[in-house]
């Protein structure tokens, strides 16, 4: 797995999220009449458009705060996903009228946690190569 990669695919990537998930969003909410098909959609979107959004936020904290082994670009992508799909529940949430201050802190608490508990795993995976084996 290359530890090392490059800032560009990244970028890409969340743009190419980022374009389709906000013009999803803006042909769905035009164009469409809130029925079951579009509101999958508009969820659809709403998480391409926040995973795109997440992408380089998540890429830049990984490399800001490096972690032993370093955060790979699964790692990366896994947690940018965490993003759109707590912005999904968040959003569905507030759709039925049930969202408050401390079930938004629930919920991000409850990723943060799951996030944190997968790492440890990663890490607890993590063989050090001795300099015989190179």
């Amino acid at each position: 797995m290359n530890q090392n990669f490059s800032r560009l695919p990244v970028l890409l990537t969340a743009l190419f999220l980022v374009v389709t998930g906000v013009g999803g969003l803006a042909v769905i909410i035009i164009n469409t009449v809130p029925t079951l098909g579009p509101r999958w959609l508009f969820y659809f979107f709403l998480f391409l458009a926040l995973a795109g959004l997440g992408l380089p936020v998540t890429d830049f904290l990984n490399r800001r705060f490096p972690s032993k082994p370093r955060a790979g670009a699964n790692i990366v992508i896994r947690q940018a996903v965490w993003v759109g799909v707590y912005g999904c529940i968040i959003t569905w949430l507030q759709f039925g009228r049930i969202l408050n201050s401390g079930l938004v802190l629930f919920l991000a608490i409850g990723f943060i946690t799951i996030e944190f508990l997968l790492r440890m795993n990663e890490q607890s995976h993590y063989f050090v190569p001795d300099d015989d084996e190179h």
